[in-house]
């Protein structure tokens, strides 16, 4: 297998425990995983639109729904459309939710951890 082949990455708040534990399921898995903290570094528009592709979510699906950031705009609403979630993700990165794990073998919002299982191998 090349390294492009056991390539993880997790864009990771290491503040959730949800996104500790997944990280810590790949570590134990033998995988020594890029980690993005995206609070930090976040994804521009072209990446977050390809996670959410990738993933096969809706935007909506992906959009964190605790805190003020998703509240006091009504994020709610069914009025807003894709591309105004993206801009209040890229705003507000808070908003995306977390942790997203990418592998070669797909990428997943992994809530819950174990859902990281599914992609850090290929399907049999």
């Amino acid at each position: 297998m090349s390294d492009q082949d056991t390539a993880v990455t997790i864009y990771h708040n290491p503040a959730c425990g949800t996104s500790r534990n997944t990280l810590a399921l790949i570590r134990s898995a033998g995988f020594d995983p890029v980690v993005i903290e995206y609070l930090k570094s976040p994804p521009d528009r072209a990446t977050l639109q390809g996670l959410v592709r990738k993933m096969g979510i809706s935007v909506r699906d992906l959009l964190r729904e605790k805190g003020t950031s998703y509240t006091e705009p009504g994020l709610g609403a069914a009025h807003w459309t894709d591309a105004q979630l993206i801009d209040h993700m890229l705003a507000h990165p808070i908003l995306i939710n977390r942790p997203i794990v990418v592998t070669a073998w797909g990428a997943r919002l992994c809530r819950p951890a174990e859902t990281v299982l599914d992609i850090l191998a290929p399907p049999r």
